[in-house]
C-alpha cells in the first residue's frame, strides 16, 4: 500500500501551527499564567505517556540516569524534525541543545512567547525525568533560553551527590557553556515514508496533549473558544501552502477532507457532502469533554472557509467519532 507522503506532511504541519498558534491565542486571550499552566501540563502529560516506553525503544535504558535523558532528548526530538544536539560531559552530566529554528516556536512566534510558558515546558518534563526514574537527585539546568535571545535552549541533566528538593529539579544557570562539540549520535535508518508518518506522530501527539488540558485549566467553554479561535485562524492561514503541496487547490473541498483525514489515520467514508470517520485517532480512548472537538474542529473550519466561495464545514461528533458536513 502507498503511503500518501505531502498527506502526512500536510497533517503534520496544521498540527504542528495549530498547537504553537493555541499557545500564542492563551498568551494573547488568557495571559501569560494560564497559558504557561496549560504548557507545563500539556509536557507532563507527554512525559508521563512517552519517555519511559521512548527510552526503552531507543535502547537507552542501560545508561547513567543523566546521559539517557540527554540522548532520549536528542534521538526523539530528531525523529520529530527538531534541530537538536547533544553534547557528552561526564555519566553524571549530560548536554542538550535545541537550536533555532525552534519547532514548537516556529517562525516569528519565538518573539511573542514569554519565557515563562517556556520555561512552563521544562517544569512539564524535564524537571520530572528524574521522578519517573526514581533518582531524587537528578535534575536539569538551563544554562540558555531562545525567549530570552539565547542561542537555542542548552542545559544540561545532572545527577547531584543529594537528594534535590522539587524546586531544585529545574534550575537556571545563565551563561555556563558546554564543556565541547556537539557528539553525533547514531540514528534508526528509517525510509522517507516511515519518517513522514513520524513527524505527523509527532505534531498529533502534541495536540493530542494539548486539548484535554486547555478543558482542564481554561474550563470548557473558554477553552472551547480559545482553541476553536486559533484553530479557525491556523487553518485560514495555511490552507493555500497544504492544497498547494497536495496539488488540490482546485479540487472539491470534500475530497480533501476525505484525503487529510486518511492520513491522519481515520478509516474515511465520503457520502455525497459528508465524510465519515469512524474513529477519532487524535482522541483515541480517552474520555474527552466535547469542548474539545470544538477547539479543534475550528481548524478544519477556518481551512474549509478558504476552500472556495462560501464553502463551509459544520463537524460534529457521533457514536464512535465525528463526522464533516460540507455546505456551500
Amino acid at each position: 500500500m502507498t503511503v500518501d507522503q505531502p498527506a502526512l506532511r500536510a497533517v503534520a504541519e496544521l498540527h504542528h501551527r495549530y498547537l504553537t498558534g493555541t499557545i500564542l491565542a492563551l498568551v494573547h486571550r488568557q495571559g501569560t499564567d494560564r497559558a504557561a499552566e496549560v504548557v507545563r501540563r500539556t509536557f507532563r502529560r507527554q512525559h508521563l505517556e512517552k519517555f519511559l516506553p521512548g527510552l526503552e525503544k531507543l535502547g537507552l535504558r542501560g545508561l547513567p540516569d543523566a546521559v539517557a535523558c540527554a540522548q532520549y532528548h536528542y534521538l526523539s526530538n530528531a525523529l520529530g524534525g527538531v534541530k537538536v544536539e547533544w553534547i557528552a560531559e561526564s555519566d553524571t552530566k549530560s548536554w542538550v541543545r535545541y537550536l533555532p529554528p525552534r519547532w514548537i516556536w516556529d517562525g516569528v512566534a519565538v518573539c511573542a512567547v514569554p519565557t515563562e510558558v517556556n520555561r512552563a515546558m521544562l517544569w512539564g518534563w524535564h524537571a520530572h525525568n528524574g521522578v519517573t526514574l526514581g533518582n531524587d537527585r537528578l535534575g536539569f539546568v538551563a544554562t540558555s533560553l531562545t525567549t530570552d535571545g539565547g542561542v537555542g535552549l542548552v542545559g544540561y541533566y545532572v545527577e547531584e551527590d543529594r537528594p534535590l528538593a522539587p524546586e531544585e529539579r529545574l534550575r537556571f544557570a545563565p551563561g555556563e557553556q558546554p564543556p565541547g562539540p556537539a557528539v553525533e549520535l547514531p540514528t534508526v535508518s528509517w525510509d522517507a515514508e516511515r519518517l513522514a508518518k513520524v513527524e505527523r506522530n509527532y505534531a498529533m501527539d502534541y495536540v493530542r496533549s494539548i486539548l484535554p488540558e486547555l478543558c482542564a485549566v481554561l474550563g470548557p467553554a473558554d477553552a472551547a473558544h480559545v482553541g476553536h479561535l486559533a484553530g479557525r485562524q491556523i487553518g485560514m492561514q495555511y490552507h493555500d501552502e497544504v492544497v498547494g503541496a497536495l496539488g488540490m487547490a482546485d479540487a472539491p473541498l470534500v475530497d480533501v477532507l476525505a484525503r487529510l483525514a486518511a492520513a491522519m489515520g481515520e478509516d474515511v467514508v465520503v457520502d455525497g457532502d459528508i465524510v465519515r470517520c469512524a474513529g477519532w485517532r487524535l482522541r483515541g480512548e480517552d474520555p474527552w469533554p466535547p469542548a474539545a472537538f470544538t477547539a479543534w474542529q475550528g481548524l478544519w473550519e477556518g481551512f474549509a472557509a478558504l476552500h472556495g466561495a462560501g464553502s463551509e464545514l459544520d463537524g460534529r461528533l457521533v457514536a464512535g467519532g465525528y463526522e464533516w458536513v460540507v455546505r456551500s
